[in-house]
């Protein structure tokens, strides 16, 4: 049986750690506990702790990542989720507390809500028309 590569290419991991070092974050600045997560996966999330929360002590921003059943892979979103809030802070922009993908979901219902509301709107005026 062939192993699984369950974690992130070495590729990703480079660019992150050369991003932690563009914005002076050492491991030693950072407090890293694991614990249980909630969700789907079954007895495996029940018994195993695979979420990882990490806090940057230096500017008390903190970060929980569970979505994987993968300790490896949710070591590498919360560093990843980190270093972005981080980024945030220092470029003055306002923190993201939203990922992408979490954006992108959102705007879609948006759309289909607005879609949906049109044609409610003009499935009315035309029965109040045939009346």
């Amino acid at each position: 049986m062939a192993s699984r590569n369950c974690g992130p290419s070495e590729k990703k991991q480079a660019a992150l750690e050369k991003k932690l070092e563009n914005l002076g974050i050492r491991k030693t600045d950072l407090e890293e506990k694991f614990i249980k997560s909630s969700g789907r996966g079954g007895q495996k999330v029940n018994k195993s702790s695979s979420a990882v929360f990490l806090r940057h002590t230096v500017t008390g921003l903190s970060v929980k990542v569970g979505k994987h059943r993968s300790l490896h892979l949710n070591r590498f979103l919360a560093l990843r989720a980190l270093a972005e809030k981080i980024d945030d802070l220092q470029s003055g922009r306002p923190p993201s507390d939203m990922s992408d993908s979490d954006r992108k979901i959102q705007k879609q219902k948006r759309r289909r809500r607005q879609k949906t509301r049109k044609k409610l709107a003009g499935s009315k005026n035309k029965k109040i028309k045939d009346e």
